[in-house]
């Protein structure tokens, strides 16, 4: 299994919807930040006493809500799983992995909530709620245990589960078509049931 850390040109790429919806809930904390530190220097720029030791920590609002924004912005952007010609590539805030095609033993469309059941229901982050019954693409792997666990390694447990990663995506059945038109016999793969094509008489 090829494992790689560069970005090569990709094909169809789409975002990991862990990293959107945590941008989504807190870009709004890290603008009250900023708002309140842009408003409390203001006010004590006219007051005068902007230069008080006391006062300092209004200061650290706004390049604090600048970082923390920015971090969730890079997370959001760095999260993406993409169908590239030499394979499929997920790629985390940390991390990536490229996936040779002959290494995926099947792609299927299906509620993220069957990757976490029974004890794996306590790793369902608050945050993650909204997604739990949403579509997300399941690639199924084969290898040895010293590779899958090197994959799980990256990605982390959230994602992989067994031989198994599991991605929200705004549009699973996109990507898995287009990750089951390049599998090398096209066996085993469930591209979403919707939009599967009809068998040419």
């Amino acid at each position: 299994m090829t494992l790689s850390t560069e970005t090569p040109t990709g094909r169809l790429r789409q975002p990991i919807l862990y990293a959107d919806q945590l941008w989504r809930q807190q870009r709004f904390f890290a603008g009250f930040l900023i708002a309140v530190g842009v408003v409390m220097t203001g006010l004590l720029i006219y007051q005068g006493q902007i230069a008080k030791s006391a006062n300092v920590i209004w200061l650290l609002y706004i390049p604090s809500g600048l970082l923390l924004g920015g971090a969730f912005l890079l997370y959001k952007r760095r999260s993406y799983v993409e169908a590239l010609d030499g394979g499929v590539k997920v790629s985390t805030l940390r991390s990536s992995v490229l996936i040779d095609y002959d290494r995926i033993r099947g792609v299927k469309v299906q509620a993220l909530k069957l990757h976490f059941q029974d004890r794996r229901s306590r790793m369902v982050a608050p945050m993650m709620k909204p997604l739990i019954d949403k579509p997300a693409l399941f690639i199924r792997l084969r290898g040895d245990d010293e590779e899958l666990a090197d994959i799980k390694k990256r990605l982390g447990t959230r994602m992989m589960f067994e031989d198994t990663i599991a991605l929200p995506l705004s549009d699973a059945d996109a990507v898995a078509w287009e990750i089951g038109a390049r599998l090398p016999y096209r066996l085993g793969q469930n591209q979403g049931g919707g939009k599967r094509h009809k068998r040419r008489r």
